[in-house]
């Protein structure tokens, strides 16, 4: 039966990881992207090259009117979408009281509007089907604050408290909700830290180390699979014992 994953944020990070575990799961994926054109038909064309379906879309998350038209293209190239992944994410680093109107807003309308704006646009089909996935993707500063980063954390908890809300509202209709914290990752929102910065958060990681963007990618595999059936409104953090 035809169906799809559409992953959004999904030209570069964890993102792209999650797309490409997906696809070689057997999902047929729609990348999302909104700036990083080039990349995401990278990812595409190394899919399609290994025979999976796969497809992109440019949309800024953010705007409702365009996640609409991202749904209804995946649907027509790739199958109804039963499976979304609310990866697309921003970040800022500043004071809480540096932090102006214009860049708390874009962050929450990035960060949790926008997944909230996908969940919208896919879920009639999904209740029709009394089946279907979301996963969202936190992190762990969702769980425990983030000195500086008001904004970003407050935007991620709030992710949290609506995968909690949707996975009580939708399990009757068969549709699962799960949360996916990630730690420290080695990506570009990292690495702009600075290595004295990432060195220190390897050492306070238990594991000793950074996270890489496929350890990410293999905790959503698991919830979007059948071997995660019977889970639905959990946060599963994957930071290296980071928050133990």
């Amino acid at each position: 039966m035809r169906r799809c994953a559409l992953v959004t944020g999904a030209s570069r990070g964890i993102g792209r990881a999650i797309a490409a575990a997906l696809a070689r799961e057997g999902w047929p994926v729609c990348v999302n992207f909104l700036e990083r054109r080039e990349a995401a038909g990278e990812l595409v064309r190394e899919l399609r090259e290994e025979g999976r379906a796969a497809m992109t879309f440019r949309a800024d998350v953010a705007d409702r009117a365009a996640v609409e038209a991202m749904v209804r293209a995946a649907e027509e190239e790739l199958g109804p979408v039963e499976l979304l992944v609310n990866n697309a994410g921003i970040s800022h680093q500043g004071l809480f009281q540096d932090t102006d109107d214009g860049t708390w807003d874009r962050l929450l309308a990035v960060n949790l509007t926008g997944a909230r704006n996908a969940i919208w646009a896919v879920l009639p089909h999904m209740v029709s089907e009394k089946r279907g996935c979301v996963v969202n993707i936190s992190s762990m500063w969702g769980l425990r604050g983030g000195s500086c980063e008001a904004a970003y954390a407050a935007a991620k908890a709030g992710l949290i408290g609506l995968t909690r809300s949707l996975a009580l509202e939708l399990a009757p209709s068969g549709v699962r909700v799960n949360c996916v914290a990630p730690g420290c990752v080695e990506t570009d929102m990292v690495r702009v830290l600075g290595a004295e910065t990432r060195r220190m958060l390897e050492e306070e990681t238990p594991l000793g180390r950074l996270g890489r963007p496929e350890d990410v990618a293999e905790a959503v595999a698991f919830l979007a699979s059948d071997r995660a059936a019977f889970i639905t409104g959990q946060v599963l953090t994957a930071d290296g014992g980071f928050t133990v």
